[in-house]
């Protein structure tokens, strides 16, 4: 049965309904006299309705028409119609028994309406309202599934915001979907049914795929367990079912989604793990009321950094940066989203000693968080001058102002590619983390490090590349099927950052438990799956080969380095080798040798300063066999 596809006219549902409140009215008398009512009786009661039933009309469309029971669209009953049907049938009633009393003391003796009959109409004419709606909903629903079934679904999570999703897919006159099921990680949920669906536990899932025939999985959990979505999401991709999501309640509009919104799963929610909660109190002891300098403050983790501190109420935040435009955006997002928040927006190279002079004389940070540096390994590997400049000339200038001005923690990101450097980056890195360990001895400024691996979403990070490569068809190009990376979310890093800033008692490399390894090849192999392509077919891998100073694993810490607990069974401490900061003298020849830009000199001087820097699939390896 099909339904009109225009909306049908107000003025129509308001005449139905009076014609229903009228059937309403006759039922009531009927079943008062029991449907046995002689003639006689029935002409003394319609002698004395008769009188009033002008009133009885009139009262019902004004009362109809207030609550506006004849605005809502009928295939789209709700509750709230169901309310202002229920307030509209008590009003009307209320009325009659008012206007009755008025006219058994004031006009001739009579009710308008009988007691019984009152209560039998509001009774009749509530419930007929009410059901013609769910009627025509209830057509509607069954005609719009009687199109092609393109998807049969099963919705991860039997929650509110489950059930919220599978309504509006049953409710979306263009989804062409079939829910079979609800997947949800409570075993005592399981084989309950919900709305007729049955409940199946997240252990059934590749039964279920099979047996009902699964080809899309919706996760409509708000906050899954990390690696329950992952076991999840990893046996629906090898079993070609499509993976997607219901957006964060923040983005649903005027508190509704629609199917619309429902996105496909990025490759973020399978790597990322729930970001670590960590000391709170006394995070916001060391950094309320305090200046607090973040340089690189427009990258990834300086802007991360920023609004994870907001909420810790800061006396200021001072954003530094050379990047003018991420700055001023990052600036606007600040205004927009933390109004009380005192910043300022200093546009400023850490190579420039003077500059930074400048900063710490006006500003006098109490806390340093360091964050800017050059990162990419192939074109530092072509600029070893410019990766010595901001990577070691720019920690350099910041960390002798730190100590002059008596800064109280500085804290230096730095990253894997620094332990046994196979590149100028990460040896760049090291380098720099060696000249602030060796300048924490003077203790009027407590120097710390941390390091992690490679940040999901970041600028340049490997997953925006295949995205992009994906986007335009490919081809997807991975160096070698071997290499291997570690992952981390930037709320991890961060939370990391600042955890070590609070933890720290300077002269520690503090590091991130990442958890296993992931294979690139199989990182976009995931990725094409997750967009819906079929490799070979959609899209090819292609191996390009290692690029200079590129490895096929990354390391955390060095072997040399000791490992200590901590705490926080995520964060492990390493001391740095103390026969390492007898060489951070070393660092200002290095600098001074940038005026010769002979990368041989250069990078020949950066492996003096760390041994262990073995150049590899590089210009540079020349160097090691003397």
């Amino acid at each position: 049965m099909l339904l009109p596809k225009s909306n049908t006219p107000r003025w129509i549902v308001m005449v139905i309904d009076l014609f229903l409140s009228a059937f309403a009215l006759i039922f009531a008398y009927l079943i008062r006299f029991d449907l046995k009512a002689d003639e006689a009786v029935i002409q003394e009661e319609w002698d004395i309705l008769s009188k009033s039933i002008i009133v009885y009309f009139v009262v019902k469309f004004l009362v109809f028409y207030t609550f506006r029971i004849h605005k809502g669209l009928v295939r789209h009953t709700s509750t709230e119609d169901l309310r202002r049907i229920f307030l509209a049938s008590v009003t009307s009633s209320v009325i009659f028994f008012v206007l009755g009393l008025v006219r058994f003391h004031y006009v001739d003796q009579y009710y308008l309406l009988p007691t019984s009959v009152l209560l039998m109409e509001f009774l009749a004419s509530f419930m007929l309202l009410l059901g013609l709606r769910f009627f025509i909903k209830l057509i509607y629903l069954e005609s719009i599934k009687g199109k092609n079934i393109e998807n049969r679904v099963l919705i991860y999570g039997a929650g509110i915001s489950g059930l919220i999703t599978k309504r509006t897919i049953e409710k979306s006159a263009e989804s062409t979907e079939k829910i079979v099921g609800f997947l949800d990680d409570s075993k005592k949920m399981s084989g309950n049914r919900l709305e007729g669906l049955t409940i199946y536990h997240t252990a059934q899932l590749e039964k279920i795929i099979e047996r009902e025939k699964v080809s899309k999985l919706i996760i409509a959990i708000q906050e899954p367990d990390g690696n329950n979505r992952k076991q999840v999401v990893e046996i629906c991709l090898k079993h070609n079912v499509s993976v997607q999501k219901v957006p964060s309640t923040k983005s649903w509009i005027n508190g509704e989604f629609s199917t619309k919104q429902i996105a496909k799963i990025k490759i973020n929610d399978l790597l990322g793990r729930k970001p670590i909660k960590l000391g709170e109190e006394k995070i916001k002891g060391e950094l309320s009321g305090q200046v607090i300098l973040i340089s690189g403050a427009a990258g990834s983790i300086g802007s991360g950094l920023v609004r994870q501190i907001a909420p810790y109420h800061p006396e200021k935040i001072v954003l530094l940066d050379q990047a003018e435009s991420p700055l001023y955006d990052l600036q606007n997002e600040l205004k927009s989203d933390f109004p009380q928040l005192e910043f300022e927006v200093v546009i400023g190279d850490i190579r420039s000693y003077k500059r930074m002079k400048n900063l710490f004389e006006t500003f006098k940070p109490r806390f340093i968080f360091h964050a800017a540096a050059y990162k990419h390994v192939p074109l530092m590997e072509n600029n070893p001058s410019e990766a010595v400049l901001t990577n070691v000339l720019g920690t350099r200038n910041l960390v002798d102002l730190a100590l002059e001005n008596e800064v109280y923690k500085f804290v230096m990101i730095s990253t894997d590619k620094a332990v046994n450097p196979t590149n100028v980056m990460g040896a760049s890195k090291r380098i720099a983390e060696i000249y602030a360990q060796a300048k924490n001895a003077k203790n009027k400024t407590k120097f710390i490090t941390t390091r992690f691996g490679n940040v999901l979403g970041s600028n340049g990070s490997v997953i925006p590349l295949f995205q992009r490569q994906i986007e335009n068809g490919g081809p997807i190009t991975v160096t070698d099927e071997r290499v291997t990376r570690f992952f981390m979310t930037i709320p991890e890093a961060c939370q990391l950052v600042l955890e070590a800033g609070v933890m720290g008692d300077g002269g520690e490399i503090f590091v991130f438990d990442m958890g296993d390894s992931v294979k690139i090849i199989d990182l976009a192999k995931k990725m094409i799956k997750l967009s819906g392509l079929e490799l070979g077919k959609d899209i090819e891998i292609k191996v390009t080969g290692l690029r200079p100073g590129e490895k096929l694993f990354e390391e955390l810490l060095a072997k040399e380095e000791n490992t200590l607990a901590t705490h926080h069974p995520q964060i492990l401490k390493a001391k740095i080798r103390e026969s390492e900061l007898s060489r951070a003298d070393s660092v200002h020849e290095l600098i001074e040798l940038f005026e010769t830009q002979d990368n041989m000199v250069i990078v020949r001087k950066m492996k003096e300063i760390v041994p262990e820097f073995i150049s590899n699939n590089s210009d540079f390896e020349q160097l090691d066999n003397k």
